[in-house]
Order: C-alpha cells, then sequence, then structure tokens
C-alpha cells in the first residue's frame, strides 16, 4: 500500500534577502496564537538555514539566552508560561522506528509548539505537519523560503505571516 500526501490547503512563498528577513519572519509567526499547539516541518539541505529559522522563533517566542541545536540530543524542550516547545532534529536517524524507540510519540501527543528538522527521516510515523517551511539558499545570504499549509491551523499559520 502506497503512502498519500496530504493536500497543501495554501501555499505561501518569499525570498529572505539576509537573516534579519528570516527573523522577521520567525516573529510574524510567532505572534500568531494557532502557533502554541503547531507542529512545524523545516525542510531544506545542509545550511540552509532550518536551525536559524528556528532560533529566530524561539527567540521571538521568549525563549532567552542560547537555543542549541538538536542534532545530537535529538529533542531540546523549552518551557515558557504556558507553552512548551520542542525541537527536533532527525538528521541522525537510520530507520524511522527510532523515532518511536526514542520515546517521541509522547512529546508528539502532549501540547505545545513541536518544531521539526529532517522530518523525512522519521517519515511515517510523524502526524501531518500544520506548516511545512521549505528553505532553499540561493546564495551565501538569500534564501528562497515556501510555506504550505497542510491544516486549518496552518492556514491561520501562512494568514498570520502575510500580514
Amino acid at each position: 500500500m502506497t503512502q498519500q500526501h496530504p493536500p497543501i490547503l495554501e501555499t505561501s512563498r518569499a525570498t529572505w534577502a539576509d537573516e534579519a528577513a528570516c527573523a522577521a519572519s520567525a516573529a510574524r509567526l510567532a505572534a500568531c496564537a494557532a502557533l502554541r499547539d503547531a507542529f512545524v516541518e523545516l525542510e531544506g539541505p545542509l545550511g540552509a538555514g532550518k536551525t536559524t529559522f528556528a532560533r529566530h522563533l524561539l527567540h521571538a517566542l521568549g525563549v532567552e539566552g542560547r537555543v542549541k541545536s538538536p542534532t545530537y540530543a535529538v529533542v531540546e524542550t523549552y518551557a515558557l508560561a504556558g507553552l512548551a516547545i520542542s525541537h527536533f532534529d532527525f538528521y541522525r536517524f537510520d530507520d524511522p522506528q527510532e523515532w518511536e524507540d526514542a520515546g517521541l510519540r509522547d512529546l508528539f501527543g502532549a501540547p505545545g509548539l513541536k518544531l521539526v528538522e529532517w522530518a523525512e527521516k522519521a517519515e511515517p510515523l510523524l502526524p501531518v505537519p500544520d506548516l511545512r517551511v521549505t528553505i532553499a539558499p540561493h546564495d551565501d545570504t538569500a534564501r528562497g523560503v515556501r510555506f504550505d499549509a497542510m491544516t486549518p491551523r496552518g492556514v491561520q499559520l501562512i494568514q498570520n505571516l502575510a500580514s
């Protein structure tokens, strides 16, 4: 049986000329109440800026101090007043079953924001993301970005990005 791809409900595109543009998009996304229980997938090649975007988003949400990449730890968690955040990186996974073996199902079942880098390494065990952010490097600083809403919550997030 082949897996069905979920439909994309809405798409928005942007160009980040520099890191400040990335930070501005992150701040607009952080201002959306729907983000509090969203699952956001971050896609792109190594060095595209997935962790940089996550870092700006976390800071815009109120996380203070250094935001570490979860590449080696697999997940970094943050607790803010009334908001739990889990930032995952599945780059080092060789088999999707590692997601299950690591006990990550409980984190995905709990309330809060889930940010995931390298989600394709844990497919098909992950739920459908609300928002997929695909980052494509154009040069050393510029990035092309595509925001795909996969759920009604994702549509709300995209609409907030446009405002």
